[in-house]
């Protein structure tokens, strides 16, 4: 078959429990793409091996490249112009520069083990758990790389002796990554974060996009590990011989909820929620950092270039949302495969008054409660699988809601808000559970507003593609977001009446309050 002649750019996305590679051609449209799940932690802490991650990349690329060869595309000579990266914000790496090799797991951002050293910093600094949010934009949580970094200095020997030698690395996974492409310990990989990665570790200046040397000091973690800071659309390196793509430019770096952002081509004002193990609500709120006083967090959307402007955003982040559907498979035995839970929740027209609050780990954004368990209330003799699998649906789109109203009141705080009598607000959507139908009908109806999926609801790495591509010419931004409504895309409108709404939405609110304070329970 003879090879096309398209200009082609490829994308690393890099998640919780899966990695893949998606190719795209000129008109940002997926042409190949390779995914592979990796070896999850059974219990206990939330933990996973950065070498098994890097072969899973290695894979995903070799998979996607010969998938679209034998589709006639002209992927190993050159046809492939650069690739982007997007990955799993949070979790932390540290390595030794010379040996290479991770001196620990990586943390997950999940994982809680940190839930310590939070309560002593809680106590110890002055603003308590808001200490650094003017100038980090994050409260003090487990969820953030910095605690992760403490917890490894405090408890690993062999990282706390390598740091003070001068041969521990730092990195989120996207450091990881770049690091080894580039060439590693053998041939001098390249040590650098993107500003949205960077903007999740409660260590960088949101307003500078520089590490914060009076965070670095009151928390004790010192700048010799960490990363360059760089912006998310510029020439970052080439991908080293032994690696698939080598002498490949790498381009683009986003976290994978900003790389999203992208994707979605969300501008100020516009919001989207990306739905994976967790659901992650961002609005873009233009070039203006804006605080929260309900819950959010201050964060990066999305910097396209070294000269380019800074677009920053809300950030409210759900910790368990498609894991709960993992946990209804895997856990309760109630489905058998994550898509059958459409049908069993089709079964039934209502939840039957069950409720459910998936706050396995405790509670994120709004609620920042690491004390909360999860519950499931309002069961009678007559509840069956159906309702519960409706109410884990129904749990997903009533924690969107929480986050999006606070989203609402920050907004109206700010003097933005009402600009709805202008143009319409609807919630952009994304990710792997969107494809469930009722699921994005529940959630227009929770929300009262129209939910519009894209044609390709796998924007996250798309948005890495878009980065690279920019970076390296294949588009420019007025061809990006100038195409917005080009593609195909499907819009939920509500049907549900307001007086129900807000009546399931109270119950709601008292289901969340139950799951307080109920961390300590004796086993």
């Amino acid at each position: 078959m003879e090879a096309r002649p398209e200009v082609l750019v490829g994308s690393i996305d890099q998640g919780t429990t899966s990695t893949r590679f998606i190719i795209y051609d000129g008109d940002a449209d997926a042409i190949s793409s390779h995914q592979m799940e990796f070896t999850q932690p059974e219990a206990g802490w939330v933990e996973h091996d950065p070498m098994e991650i890097l072969e899973s990349v290695r894979v995903c690329m070799n998979k996607a490249m010969e998938k679209a060869s034998d589709d006639g595309y002209n992927v190993f000579n050159g046809g492939i112009k650069t690739i982007g990266i997007t990955n799993q914000r949070e979790t932390t790496v540290v390595w030794s520069k010379s040996t290479g090799l991770p001196l620990y797991n990586a943390i997950v951002w999940m994982d809680v083990r940190t839930s310590s050293i939070c309560r002593r910093l809680e106590k110890e600094l002055s603003g308590g758990r808001t200490h650094f949010v003017e100038t980090t934009g994050l409260p003090i949580s487990t969820y953030f790389s910095a605690l992760k970094i403490l917890w490894l200095m405090e408890n690993i020997d062999i990282v706390r002796t390598s740091i003070d030698s001068g041969d521990a690395l730092f990195g989120t996974i996207d450091t990881w990554l770049i690091w080894n492409l580039t060439g590693g310990s053998k041939r001098g990989g390249i040590h650098v974060t993107d500003c949205s990665n960077a903007s999740r570790t409660m260590l960088m200046n949101l307003n500078t996009l520089l590490w914060d040397k009076s965070t670095l000091a009151q928390l004790g973690i010192p700048s010799t590990i960490l990363p360059k800071i760089i912006t998310n659309s510029e020439l970052i390196g080439e991908i080293t011989t032994g690696w698939p793509l080598s002498g490949i430019s790498i381009a683009g770096c986003l976290g994978d909820q900003h790389s999203a952002m992208l994707g979605q081509l969300c501008r100020k004002g516009q919001a989207k929620c990306t739905y994976g193990t967790g659901a992650f609500i961002l609005l873009n709120t233009g070039e203006e950092v804006v605080q929260s006083h309900h819950g959010l967090l201050s964060t990066i959307s999305y910097k396209l270039g070294p000269g380019a402007p800074t677009n920053y955003a809300l950030e409210g982040s759900i910790a368990i949302a498609g894991a709960a559907v993992q946990w209804l498979r895997d856990g309760m035995g109630i489905i058998q495969s994550a898509s059958e839970i459409e049908e069993m929740a089709n079964s039934v027209e209502n939840t039957g008054g069950v409720y459910f609050v998936p706050a396995f780990n405790g509670l994120f954004a709004p609620w920042w409660r690491d004390d909360a368990r999860g519950i499931c209330i309002g069961l009678t003799r007559f509840t069956s699988k159906g309702h519960i699998a409706r109410a884990v649906l129904e749990s997903m789109c009533f924690q969107v809601k929480d986050v999006l109203k606070s989203m609402h009141q920050d907004a109206k705080d700010h003097g933005d808000e009402d600009k709805g009598n202008e143009e319409e607000f609807f919630l952009r959507v994304d990710g792997g559970a969107t494809v469930n139908n009722l699921l994005m009908q529940i959630q227009a109806d929770i929300l009262g507003d129209p939910v519009f999926r894209p044609a390709d609801t796998e924007t996250t790495a798309l948005g890495a593609a878009y980065a690279a591509g920019l970076a390296m010419g294949v588009w420019t931004e007025d061809k990006i977001f100038l195409g917005e409504g080009k593609k195909k895309a499907k819009v939920f409108q509500p049907n549900m009446d307001e007086e129900r709404r807000d009546n399931k939405y109270a119950s709601w609110q008292k289901a969340v309050s139950r799951t307080f304070d109920l961390s300590d329970l004796s086993l």
